[in-house]
């Protein structure tokens, strides 16, 4: 990967793009509204412009942006770079190109609006919160990455002329990150503790979690028929080993490999039948046959060791940690639904500009379905 990857992204929005608006909706030179702040038609265009130079489409590197409503150098590009159609196949059309262009605008059109949108709106929340990142601060989190990722000045030159940024741009992409952080460490800030009360009622409707079943070490051998383990069983107490009787008998390969060895069988991990005879049998006495759906066993306890329970103290660390996660997701999960809902209300953008964080965006119909034809499956709602 290309160490210049990670600035090829969309960097952030001169903060001298934002400008007030004095009245409601949205005027002629600008492509959004939020809560009185507008983003410029020409930030928009200049960061479509940056969009496309990082586009894996050549065609788009080296005409630069798509240009609606005619896309003229799109189309001229495109022509350029299309390979030679296969014998007896009809070159494509202009009209082919210009649906391609077209889509490859929409495309970088709604990646670049959701973008601005959504660092307008840090930016809103941040000063509502009192978050206050000085240009200090972000100058060095900026040189930090800026050398991890070109460690010489002449890359990092001629990253720049290649995307079309400034490193003002990428100033305010670092700007836009440290603020998502800051607002994030603000809403986490009260799940940063545990009440003994939480703590208690984690451990208690928990239990499980904090057990360690009972387990046994077995020696068994398992039969496809009732009279086969009788034989085995009887060969065992006539004084022959389990290893020889269950190289004779059994059909378990495992256990049989180890001569008949199954260590550390946990309780409630077998079949009803062979669980409740496993923990209930003697040390060091043969039992069974006991059927399964997998035959019949013959088997013997050799270790036992009983079931620990860790107590509330015990768990109390571990606990804490847990609770503490938990709230901080619900508290994060909360604040990112209310933030979205909030930011969208607030947001109208230009026509030809509306993405879906617009409040005056429509989503699109489902295409009719054609008479006599049933209807497309629908995917289930995505749950986020």
């Amino acid at each position: 990967m290309n160490h210049s990857h990670r600035f090829l992204a969309l960097g952030a929005a001169a903060i001298s793009a934002l400008a007030f608006a004095s009245c409601g909706g949205v005027s002629d030179s600008d492509v959004a509204s939020i809560d009185g702040t507008t983003i410029s038609k020409t930030t928009f265009d200049r960061w479509v412009t940056v969009a496309a130079s990082a586009s894996q489409d050549p065609t788009a590197k080296g005409a630069g942006a798509p240009d609606p409503p005619n896309y003229v150098k799109c189309i001229a590009a495109k022509k350029a770079a299309a390979p030679e159609p296969v014998k007896g196949q009809p070159d494509p059309t202009d009209a082919e190109f210009k649906k391609q262009c077209s889509d490859q605008y929409t495309q970088l059109k709604d990646q670049v609006m959701t973008f601005l949108i959504r660092s307008t709106w840090l930016e809103l929340q941040a000063n509502e919160e009192g978050i206050d990142i000085t240009d200090a601060k972000v100058q060095a989190e900026f040189d930090k990455a800026r050398k991890q990722a070109f460690p010489t000045a002449k890359q990092y030159a001629d990253f720049l002329k290649s995307s079309g940024q400034t490193e003002a741009d990428l100033l305010f992409r670092q700007r836009s990150q440290m603020l998502e952080k800051a607002i994030t460490e603000q809403v986490q800030k009260a799940s940063k503790t545990a009440t003994a009360e939480e703590i208690s009622a984690y451990y208690k409707k928990n239990q499980a979690q904090f057990t360690q079943p009972a387990t046994r070490d077995l020696n068994v051998i398992l039969t496809k028929t009732e009279a086969e383990a009788n034989e085995a069983k009887a060969a065992l107490e006539s004084g022959d080993s389990f290893a020889s009787v269950a190289n004779q008998y059994s059909i378990d390969a495992t256990s049989k490999k180890a001569g008949g060895k199954l260590p550390a069988v946990a309780q409630g991990s077998q079949e009803g039948a062979f669980d409740k005879a496993i923990f209930s049998a003697p040390l060091n006495k043969v039992a069974g046959p006991v059927k399964t759906s997998l035959g019949y066993y013959v088997f013997e306890v050799t270790k036992e060791t009983p079931k620990k329970v860790q107590t509330e103290a015990q768990a109390q660390k571990s606990i804490k940690e847990i609770v503490i996660s938990e709230k901080s997701q619900k508290s994060l999960a909360a604040f990112g639904k209310a933030y979205q809902t909030r930011w969208k209300e607030l947001t109208e953008c230009q026509t030809g500009y509306i993405v879906a964080d617009c409040n005056n965006y429509k989503a699109p119909k489902t295409p009719a379905t054609a008479p006599g034809q049933p209807a497309a499956p629908t995917a289930p709602p995505s749950g986020g």
